[in-house]
């Protein structure tokens, strides 16, 4: 998401938000946020009509990666920010929670497997099956397209 989007969404203004980016560098690493070029701001403003403002920008703007808007949630002090802040720390402990009753999960599988013999087999793998999360390809976060020419 770009700096202007993230700043209407936590209800600061655009220069306010980039302020504090620049006051809080060392939380902003390059995949939390990166700066578009010139090209990539023209292909932006192009596309996004909500953008058009940007058209003649004398600066370049930021673009957040999920990563960077939650750290931004938690640097930015507006009412919105803090409450995205505490709604991603609860996440984070219903994750824990949940990651804690898979666990016990599996410890039960594996005493109800080790007691039955093979005939059973199939329907452990089956429920294994079922509790691995499928495989997702990581995919690149951002935009970076190429113009030529």
């Amino acid at each position: 998401m770009l700096d202007a989007d993230l700043a209407q969404l936590y209800g600061v203004a655009t220069k306010r938000l980039n302020e504090q980016v620049k006051r809080n560098r060392g939380r902003f690493p390059a995949d939390f946020m990166f700066q578009l070029t010139r090209g990539e701001r023209a292909e932006v403003v192009a596309t996004c009509d909500h953008l058009k403002s940007l058209r003649f920008s004398p600066s370049l703007p930021n673009a957040f990666t999920e990563h960077g808007a939650v750290m931004l949630a938690a640097v930015l002090q507006s009412p919105v920010a803090v409450a995205a802040s505490i709604q991603v720390v609860r996440a984070f402990v219903r994750l824990r929670a949940m990651l804690v009753e898979h666990g016990d999960l599996a410890r039960r599988l594996d005493a109800l497997e080790a007691r039955y013999d093979q005939q059973f087999k199939v329907v452990f793998d089956a429920i294994r099956a079922l509790m691995t999360p499928p495989a997702k390809p990581a995919r690149r976060i951002g935009f970076r397209a190429e113009l030529k020419g």
